[in-house]
């Protein structure tokens, strides 16, 4: 298990067994760290995770508090990061995803018109690595999809559409737990992105199946 995740995993352990409750506040990092025998770095990236999760909520110069959401809510967010660690099914949803989206991205190079083509470059230009994660997983949908209009085919684009949501939060799971995600995420856009503008279809399709297949061979290795 990653470092950051066993961090995550002891929190959750804190929170599941009621010694933090829904509004409490974090004892000091160099406290906490200490009581869980995890290093300050680790600790401060697992609540950077569980806050964008909307698990913690971090108030700047007052502290981390659990948040005030109702318990079934918690539970339910703490159920999905259980889950995810023991269902291999969003894999599954991965693997056809690392199938489809060359083929769209292939196609959208010889489709795609100047006005699409605009769209999508002004997708790009508006996220950045400081945009937060939860605004690169909405923009990495509106990238996606994008692509797949401009593929030309409607029931690929449906196709795609349906697998977007389920591998959502997977994503930013990815990026809030992996070093260095959503740099290598924005750089593989550019790539794609490239390749479509220079009408490359073979090239898109490379570009577009190291993008899937990165978050795939994450996934792999954080479910093992």
């Amino acid at each position: 298990m990653a470092v950051t995740d066993e961090a995550i995993e002891k929190l959750k352990d804190m929170i599941v067994s009621g010694r933090l409750r829904p509004g409490q506040r974090l004892p000091r990092e160099a406290d906490l760290a200490a009581s869980l025998g995890l290093s300050r770095s680790s600790l401060r990236e697992a609540v950077r995770a569980l806050s964008v999760m909307r698990i913690l909520d971090v108030r700047q110069g007052d502290g981390t508090y659990v948040s005030s959401l109702a318990p079934d809510s918690l539970l339910e967010v703490l159920s999905f990061i259980v889950e995810f660690h023991h269902d291999a099914s969003v894999l599954e949803l991965l693997e056809v995803r690392r199938i489809l989206e060359p083929a769209a991205s292939a196609s959208a190079a010889v489709r795609i018109n100047d006005k699409t083509l605009t769209e999508l470059g002004e997708i790009l230009d508006r996220t950045t690595p400081e945009s937060g994660v939860d605004h690169l997983v909405s923009a990495d949908i509106e990238f996606h999809r994008t692509i797949a209009t401009a593929a030309g085919n409607s029931v690929l684009a449906s196709l795609i559409e349906s697998l977007s949501g389920p591998t959502q939060r997977a994503r930013v799971w990815r990026g809030v737990t992996q070093e260095g995600a959503l740099e290598r995420t924005l750089a593989e856009h550019r790539a794609i992105y490239d390749a479509i503008r220079t009408h490359d279809p073979e090239l898109a399709r490379t570009w577009a199946t190291v993008h899937v297949a990165g978050v795939e061979q994450w996934l792999r290795s954080t479910l093992e």
